[in-house]
């Protein structure tokens, strides 16, 4: 048995409407140690995305996270211990850890398990490189078919996939307006990530700022929100428009959920169409996704902006402030640094 501490928590209790703290269980153990074909990975980095709410409540396109088990979530780490011939102590590998600090795996499963590119940081993986990176990678160019010229909306675009998203738009030569919370996120969409135009859904009337910053109407939207703005979207949508389904997050919390948008008819005069997808359809060609990321963001036409919490015993509280508002850029935490130089 290994003489490692584990800190981890346990999913305690369903989530009911927004998350308070009391879902989770704080647990010490012994860490795991691994047994022919495993590897031992001390986790360093957390990613966290609201779809985790979901893991939390309900099957969805992965299974949702039994009670009394670790709290899922997405993590890079590095190997400490190796059974595994194809991974040695000290390379630094990215998968589905948990909130804990060690886990013994044979890299199989929802994701696998690979290792981190030489020269990309962790923190870099699970944002530009992660999650975040390519689902807006392959949702603007695959689901929403941009092409120079048009408008595109985005959603929680101070978000860490609406951000991205919103740059690809304007790197692909479209006009791009995007929603946020606040005057500050607002300002740096414009002044920093190069949108065209930024609403502050808490303090401006939606649809009206909607009209006003795309005359011409809407040809595809970006929507992480759901809600409001996506039926003020589709009240404004152009011919052949795309809605690009990423997320609800103004509907995760929700104990009752509310009617659907009223304006749904007008994809039928506009001809237009809703999809929704799953970024792990994609796995198979994020080698595209990630050159591409990369060369634009050598190129200085695309920021990225990140909002680090440290410390594992915060890890509640930072999937919390997705649903407050407070996090701005992608949301991390940071556990440790490397254990083993090499």
């Amino acid at each position: 048995m290994s003489d490692r501490k584990n800190r981890q928590w346990i999913l305690e209790a369903r989530p009911v409407g927004q998350l308070t703290g009391k879902e989770f269980r704080w647990n010490e153990t012994s860490a795991p140690d691994p047994t022919d074909g495993q590897v031992l990975v001390r986790n360093l980095w957390l990613s966290f995305d609201p779809t985790q709410r979901n893991w939390m409540a309900r099957d969805s396109y992965v299974p949702m996270i039994p009670l009394g088990e670790v709290m899922r979530a997405i993590g890079v780490g590095q190997v400490v211990e190796s059974r595994h011939h194809d991974f040695k102590p000290g390379d630094l590998v990215q998968g589905w850890w948990g909130w804990q600090d060690y886990v013994a795996t044979d890299g199989r499963g929802v994701g696998g398990m690979h290792k981190l590119s030489p020269g990309v940081p962790p923190n870099t993986a699970l944002s530009l490189f992660g999650i975040t990176g390519n689902t807006a990678y392959f949702g603007i160019t695959e689901i929403g078919q941009v092409k120079s010229g048009e408008t595109v909306v985005v959603s929680g675009a101070a978000g860490s996939t609406g951000s991205i998203a919103g740059q690809i738009a304007k790197i692909k030569g479209c006009r791009v307006v995007g929603t946020a919370g606040g005057k500050e996120k607002c300002d740096w969409l414009t002044q920093a990530a190069g949108f065209d135009g930024a609403i502050d859904y808490k303090n401006e009337d939606v649809g009206r700022r909607l009209t006003t910053l795309c005359p011409n109407g809407i040809d595809v939207f970006f929507d992480n929100v759901g809600g409001v703005v996506l039926n003020e979207v589709l009240a404004r949508i152009n011919l052949k428009a795309r809605i690009v389904l990423c997320g609800a997050i103004s509907r995760y919390n929700e104990t009752v959920l509310p009617p659907g948008p009223s304006n749904y008819f007008n994809l039928t005069a506009k001809r237009g169409r809703m999809e929704g997808f799953i970024i792990l359809d994609y796995v198979p060609r994020f080698a595209e996704s990630i050159a591409a990321l990369g060369r634009w963001h050598r190129e200085g036409k695309l920021v990225q902006k990140e909002d680090i919490a440290v410390g594992l015993e915060n890890a509640p509280h930072t999937l919390m402030r997705l649903f407050t508002g407070e996090n701005f850029g992608k949301q991390l935490l940071k556990i440790a640094d490397p254990p083993l130089s090499v």
